[in-house]
């Protein structure tokens, strides 16, 4: 499989596949394909239906086959970017929900529970999040720009909840609240931050869509009615 990212601030990766070659989708994200690719959906067994369902994703999967050499577009929901990360056996990724664009046919998403409870709950990403498995490149979408960090071991880097986009699984996260009274009510930057900690690569979006939500909810007219 060639793929090659396109288009700004709305892009999409259009994947080149050879014959017998198979992409799979989450939730109906194919923009355009060649008419040769073949599209199958199913939910691929109840426990990993579950799972997406509470990721943030679509109980059923969409597969696309080539039928000969073919062409599929995957494109973004939101103004970001799109990063390619591959997944191998020996390094699963965990993503925020909804960050899942496409990905080869042996890569698998399933859901991922959050060890520490304090994480889960005010994590800015909720206690469920996406862990991906098995082998092959996953193409994710990032809100707004992306920035990689390479963590070493026991190193950290406190990010504000939501601006996690992804890290490796050896990473651990927790939450740590904001210290002060005074930097808590009046600092504008929440009771909490998530505090992240190596090994591993990290990537932060810098412009989560929650963020942007809250940001022009209070210019949204008011119904008086």
């Amino acid at each position: 499989m060639q793929y090659k990212i396109v288009g700004e601030p709305m892009p999409a990766v259009i994947c080149e596949l050879e014959s017998g070659e198979s992409m799979i989708t989450e939730r109906g994200s194919m923009s355009w394909m060649s008419p040769n690719m073949e599209m199958k959906t199913n939910a691929g067994g109840v426990g990993k239906a579950l799972g997406r369902l509470f990721s943030g994703e679509s109980i059923f999967q969409n597969t696309y086959t080539a039928n000969g050499a073919g062409m599929i577009a995957f494109a973004s929901s939101f103004p970001g970017a799109i990063r390619v990360v591959e997944v191998t056996p020996d390094r699963p990724v965990i993503t925020q929900k909804g960050s899942f664009l496409a990905a080869e046919s042996g890569v698998e998403l399933s859901v991922f529970f959050q060890k520490r409870f304090g994480a889960g709950l005010f994590g800015g990403e909720g206690f469920i999040m996406q862990k991906l498995t098995g082998s092959g490149l996953a193409f994710l979408e990032i809100d707004g720009s992306a920035v990689e960090y390479e963590l070493q071991p026991g190193q950290s880097m406190i990010v504000d909840s939501g601006n996690l986009a992804m890290m490796d699984a050896s990473c651990t996260m927790d939450v740590v609240t904001v210290k002060g009274v005074k930097n808590a009510l009046f600092g504008g930057e929440g009771l909490f931050n998530t505090i992240v900690t190596g090994p591993g690569k990290i990537v932060v979006q810098t412009m989560p869509a929650s963020g942007v939500a809250a940001a022009i909810i209070p210019y949204l007219p008011v119904d008086r009615k």
